[in-house]
């Protein structure tokens, strides 16, 4: 199936995206393609930008963040997010079978798993969870503006996923194996 949408240069955007890629450019060094697309608005851009980076506010290590990414991606099955989330997520420290326990709900590492089950439940079930996940969340000495900070990244990564669902733009990361792929290996 071919993309109906496709990723702009920096000459089919308006000015101020251009600013915004710009800026992507000195910070990254590439604009990555699922953010070009986004792009096509630059002010759904510039918001998601500004959101992200403050998504989890300060209830989240950077780690944790990626670990949030990850299992939302994964319930979401966004392929651009789970690769680009697995190169950050090693990135922050997290070794490659870290990452594909993040996704599949079974690290070991208790605080981890309570912040990724909650969150990938919060996806899945939108936002109707299992009491039981919010106790184990709390018991990890989260408070409720953590469970609300929370709330706040799994929703600026289910924007990107829905957008990388939506366009299917190319992945510009090196590719996740899917975790059924990673099932049969075994």
């Amino acid at each position: 199936m071919s993309n109906l949408i496709q990723v702009p240069t920096r000459d089919q955007v308006d000015a101020k995206a251009q600013g915004i890629f710009d800026n992507l450019k000195k910070q990254l060094g590439v604009v990555p393609n699922l953010y070009a697309t986004i792009g096509y608005s630059s002010d759904a851009l510039g918001n998601f930008l500004t959101y992200s980076g403050t998504a989890g506010g300060n209830s989240f290590t950077k780690k944790e963040k990626e670990a949030i990414d990850l299992a939302v991606s994964e319930v979401n099955g966004c392929t651009y997010c789970l690769a680009a989330h697995t190169a950050l997520g090693k990135m922050a420290g997290f070794t490659e079978e870290e990452t594909i326990a993040l996704r599949a709900g079974t690290i070991a590492d208790e605080r981890l798993s309570a912040i990724t089950k909650l969150a990938a439940s919060i996806s899945q079930n939108r936002g109707k969870v299992d009491d039981v996940l919010v106790e184990n969340f709390l018991a990890q000495g989260f408070d409720e503006k953590a469970l609300i900070d929370l709330v706040s990244a799994v929703t600026a990564i289910t924007f990107t996923n829905l957008v990388h669902g939506l366009t299917k733009v190319p992945v510009d990361f090196p590719a996740a194996k899917a975790l059924t792929e990673l099932a049969a290996a075994v």
